[in-house]
């Protein structure tokens, strides 16, 4: 991995895991005393630091990301999302319910790709890149 071989890797292993539970305890499993419970307002945090994360930088390596790409697609979204509509504030709900009905179709964003847009907000080019998170999708 050229120019950033002094980073420490922390590997997440698709094949470990089916569901997005499944992820959210890969991805906890990686932190030094802190447990991450799945909220991705709380995973954006933790990929800011402070949280069991190592300090200056790291590279984060998904193996098999492309069986966690099927795992966490529109299906999987609209879990999540149904999930989220329950508890979400009624300002919130139109656009929710927008967001499920494309899923529904097989449109939009996967939750996969919503995890992949915020670590890659956190290395380069995003827009918290001096968090210096480098994903590497195997």
């Amino acid at each position: 991995m050229t120019g950033h071989d002094d980073l420490p890797v922390l590997v997440i292993d698709g094949s470990r895991f089916s569901d997005f539970a499944g992820f959210t305890r890969e991805f906890s499993g990686l932190l030094d005393g802190y447990r991450w419970r799945g909220s991705l307002d709380a995973f954006n945090d933790v990929l800011r630091g402070g949280f069991g994360t190592p300090d200056g930088g790291w590279v984060l390596r998904w193996l098999d990301s492309r069986t966690s790409r099927a795992a966490l697609g529109h299906e999987a979204t609209i879990l999540r999302l149904t999930e989220l509509l329950r508890t979400c504030h009624p300002s919130n709900r139109p656009s929710i319910e927008a967001r499920i009905a494309a899923a529904r179709r097989g449109a939009g964003p996967t939750l996969f790709d919503e995890i992949v847009d915020i670590i890659r907000n956190h290395g380069p080019g995003g827009r918290e890149a001096e968090d210096r998170v480098l994903l590497e999708l195997a």
